[in-house]
C-alpha cells in the first residue's frame, strides 16, 4: 500500500508540474517571443515601464521557471521566478479595479482570480518541492542513501603517477 502511494504522490506532483508549466511556456513560445513587437507594444500601452527590456526579462523568467518545473530541477526557484511574473502580470494587465464597463471588470477579475489560483499553485511547489519524480527528488533521495550509510557514488578510479628519479 506504501509503495502504490509513493507512485501516486510521485505522478500526481509530476502532473501537476507539468499542468502549471505549459501555460508559461506555452505564454512564453507562443506569444511573447513570436509576436515580440506586438507584446512590447501591447505592455507599453497598459504602462509597463522599459516594456521592451522588461520583455525580455519575462521571457527569461518564463522559459527558466517553466523548463524547471517540468524537469522539478531547482523547483523551488523556478517557481518563485514564475511567481514574479504572475505578480507583475496580474498587475499591469488584470486590473479589473480600473474597469468602469461591468463586462469587462468581470472578465478582467475572472482573470485575476485565475491568476490567483496559479499563484497558489506555485506557492505549494515553493512550499513542498517538486516532489519524488523530479531532479531535485532524485538528488533527496540519493543523499538521504548516503547519509544513511547506504551505497555512495562510485568512487573515483585514479591512475598513479609515475614516480620519477
Amino acid at each position: 500500500m506504501e509503495q502504490l502511494a509513493a507512485v501516486a504522490k510521485g505522478f500526481v506532483s509530476l502532473l501537476a508540474r507539468l499542468m502549471l508549466a505549459a501555460i508559461f511556456l506555452a505564454s512564453a513560445i507562443g506569444n511573447k517571443i513570436l509576436q515580440f513587437k506586438a507584446t512590447a507594444d501591447y505592455m507599453q500601452q497598459e504602462g509597463v515601464p522599459l516594456p521592451t527590456l522588461a520583455l525580455v526579462g519575462a521571457i527569461g523568467l518564463l522559459l527558466l521557471g517553466g523548463l524547471s518545473l517540468v524537469l522539478g530541477a531547482w523547483t523551488r526557484i523556478g517557481a518563485f521566478f514564475l511567481l514574479v511574473f504572475l505578480v507583475a502580470a496580474t498587475y499591469y494587465f488584470h486590473d479589473f479595479w480600473k474597469f468602469v464597463d461591468p463586462t469587462q471588470r468581470q472578465l478582467q477579475t475572472i482573470q485575476f482570480m485565475k491568476n490567483m489560483a496559479i499563484g497558489g499553485g506555485l506557492l505549494s511547489l515553493i512550499a513542498f518541492g517538486g516532489g519524488p519524480w523530479s531532479v531535485d527528488g532524485w538528488i533527496a533521495k540519493r543523499r538521504e542513501e548516503v547519509e544513511a550509510g547506504g551505497s555512495p557514488a562510485k568512487p573515483r578510479v585514479t591512475a598513479k603517477m609515475p614516480q620519477q628519479s
